[in-house]
């Protein structure tokens, strides 16, 4: 699928500092994402001849926490790290949106700010449209509701994630954020299971409210043990059942 996006994409792309139309993507190649999937034709080719197109690089910030939310986003191809900066002034990753999701979508969460900072964890292809243009796709109930359904879905892993910070231990908490990664973003290697975009062990901190003392000594025990092997930015589950095991209270 990714491909056959990015095929569709390069004809519109080649200057990656400038936005382009959606001229050549297929409606047909969206009808399996969330957003689109209980709409037709019509109401899905209405929604993309609306639509700019833009190429990042890895780890370009796409808009800022506290920035007018003037537009809304779709990740078509790569991964976008979602972040929030705290009152003390530390930078917290909130959480990892896969590609075929929307997000920036502050009217529906009935805000005129953007909450938190979404920065490319890969190369990405992103589409956008102007935020006054959200309450007319909301119009049509199949994209209202799948939308507040990945809404729903993000809110419950953010609060699973408080629950994890508040009663687990770092190891079960370092464990469990492995565990997510590879099942949201995961691809088969020879060796295990592969995040499948750069994570660093600064990242995984970040993502755990741990030092990056703490989980470079983990992540080197486990390494030992066999349970992972960690390269540069690339991280694989070599044994996710015992992964799971140390995920678990002891």
């Amino acid at each position: 699928m990714a491909l056959l996006l990015i095929v569709c994409l390069l004809d519109g792309m080649r200057d990656e500092a400038q936005q382009k139309p959606m001229a050549r993507l297929d409606e047909s190649l969206l009808t399996h994402l969330p957003p689109f999937s209980r709409l037709d034709n019509r109401q899905i080719r209405d929604i993309l001849d609306q639509a700019t197109s833009k190429r990042y690089n890895e780890g370009v910030t796409v808009f800022g926490e506290g920035e007018e939310a003037e537009r809304f986003f779709m990740l078509l191809d790569g991964y976008i790290r979602v972040m929030r900066i705290t009152d003390t002034g530390e930078q917290v990753i909130a959480l990892h949106i896969p590609s075929g999701q929307l997000f920036g979508i502050a009217r529906a969460l009935g805000r005129d700010t953007y909450p938190a900072t979404a920065v490319t964890a890969s190369e990405a292809i992103i589409l956008s449209w102007p935020t006054r243009l959200w309450d007319h796709f909301a119009s049509y109930d199949g994209f209202t509701t799948e939308t507040y359904k990945t809404v729903g879905k993000r809110i419950g892993e953010m609060n699973t994630r408080i629950v994890e910070l508040a009663t687990q231990q770092v190891e079960q908490r370092i464990a469990n954020a492995l565990l997510r990664l590879v099942n949201q973003t995961g691809r088969k290697v020879e060796d295990g299971i592969e995040v499948d975009f750069p994570i660093t062990r600064q990242d995984l901190s970040e993502m755990t409210a741990s030092t990056l003392h703490t989980v470079s000594r983990l992540l080197s025990a486990w390494e030992k043990d066999g349970i992972v092997k960690s390269r540069r930015k690339r991280i694989v589950v070599s044994d996710p059942h015992r992964l799971v095991l140390l995920s678990q209270p002891h």
